[in-house]
Order: structure tokens, then sequence, then C-alpha cells
């Protein structure tokens, strides 16, 4: 199997694996494990958040890997409680000491929580951050296309990435080509659905047909779309299994067959009402 995984350059030069490992939903004393399951299998970008509760347990297997520090692409994100500026800086040196790490790779608004309307103010403390070098690239999660255009019309940094719930049956293609359009990397949370789409006859046929899981094909259609995608297992035969897509490819068709699987079927909550 194929463990090289490809970088993708974001809009501020730095490069980012297209595939990581997420700990979504990992209590903290097991992330140890499986963050050290997946360094051994051959990720380099990890995923976590402070509302996860497991940035100590992710800390502890970077500390413990052995692994150099520059080929680790560490991602972390603000919570909704935590945002304005002074309160947004205090939050990501919170992050920072639990992780045990001088900089983040990829520092993200977790939502926009739009009633609350402190996501412009957080923004700043980030690019302020960046500026600092105690993040490498500053990004937004679950953020809609008015959202960011409020950001980009501020003048500042554009949004390196914005990490949004995406698989067949979410597409975001809308989102998608406004991403394009404005040089934002796209990122793919519940890549899977949390296997809500691994049972489409459209990909199960794929996947008959290559030898392949579906959940494989799903994550292969993610890198040929040019998204991010950090699929998450603590299981270690399924977290090598979820970077064994690098050697195989789908035919124009199989993106077609699975393009006309989108049924805007949600499984997180709707990122313009949750607050």
């Amino acid at each position: 199997m194929s463990t090289t995984v490809p970088n993708v350059t974001l809009n501020n030069g730095v490069e980012m694996p297209q595939l990581g490992f997420g700990v979504f939903q990992i209590p903290d004393e097991e992330t140890t494990a499986a963050v050290a399951a997946a360094l051994e299998a051959g990720y380099r970008g990890v995923d976590t958040a402070a509302v996860y509760g497991n940035e100590r347990g992710v800390g502890k297997a970077l500390a413990e890997s052995g692994l150099p520090r520059e080929e680790l692409f560490v991602t972390t994100k603000l919570w909704n409680a935590d945002q304005g500026h002074d309160a947004t800086l205090r939050a990501f040196d919170a992050s920072l000491d639990r992780l045990g790490l001088e900089y983040v790779d990829l520092y993200l608004i977790h939502w926009p929580t739009p009633a609350r309307d402190l996501y412009a103010e957080s923004w700043k403390a980030i690019e302020r951050l960046a500026a600092e070098g105690r993040i490498r690239a500053a990004g937004v999660s679950n953020f809609q296309p008015a959202h960011l255009t409020r950001l980009i019309e501020a003048g500042g940094l554009v949004p390196a990435v914005n990490q949004v719930e995406l698989h067949p049956g979410l597409q975001q293609a809308e989102l998608r080509a406004f991403h394009a359009a404005h040089g934002i990397a796209t990122e793919a949370w519940s890549p899977l659905a949390q296997g809500a789409v691994l049972d489409d006859p459209a990909i199960t046929a794929i996947a008959a047909r290559t030898g392949r899981s579906p959940a494989q094909v799903v994550l292969r259609w993610h890198l040929q779309l040019g998204n991010l995608v950090i699929p998450k297992s603590v299981t270690p035969a399924r977290i090598r299994q979820n970077l064994d897509v690098l050697d195989f490819a789908l035919t124009d068709g199989d993106m077609a067959a699975i393009a006309a699987t989108d049924r805007g079927l949600r499984t997180g909550p709707d990122p313009d009402a949750f607050n």
C-alpha cells in the first residue's frame, strides 16, 4: 500500500496533507492510542478541536511518536463559547498548552454562530496569531458563502480552508464553487456521512467492481474532487484501510454516478441556525 499522502498547497503557500486523521468523538483516554496508530500507518495530519476534549491525548501521541514536528500537520479549532477578540487569544493559548505545542499548523473558527455575531472579531484575533507565527494557516469551519464574504471583504486574510460537512449525500457544489473562486481549500468532515452513504447502490457497485470497500471508494471520490478529508476511526485495521486509497482511481463514469447520489443529507447542524 502506498502511504505517501499528497499535499494540497493552501493560499498562503503552506502545504497540508490531503488525507488526515480526525478524532471527533474519541474520548481523551483513547485518543493517544488512536493517533499513535494513525501516525504509524502513515498519516501526518491530525485534526482535533477544543470542544472534542481530547487535545491532551493528541499532544501526548505527537510527543511520543518521535516524529519531527515539521513533518506533522496539526489542526485545532476555536469553540463557539470562546468567540470574541480577546477570548479567542485566551482559548488559543489554552489549546496550545493542552497540545503541548509551540504552534499549530491550522487554526479554525469552529462555527460561525451568526446570532452571536462575533466571528469577524474572532477572525481579527486569528489574523494576529498568524502574523505572530503561532499558526501557520488560518481557516474556518462550517462557514457559508455570506460568512466567508464578510471576512474577505474586510480585506485581511482570506481563509485558507473551510472545513464543512461534505459527503456523497451532501456534496456542497455551490460552496465548493465559491471556495474555488476565492482560493479557499475545501475540507470535508463526516466524509462518509457517519456510514449513511456506504450502502448506496452506486457506491457499492463501484466497490464491487474495484475490489475496494465502499468507504475507500468514497474517500477516493473526495481526493479526486480535490477535497481535503479527515476520516476518523479507532480501529487500527480501519485506520490503515482509510489510508489505502492512493493506488487506484475512479473513472469519469464512477465520479458521475456518485455525483448523482447527492440528496441534501445533513448529519450535523445547519450552520445558519446553529449558535
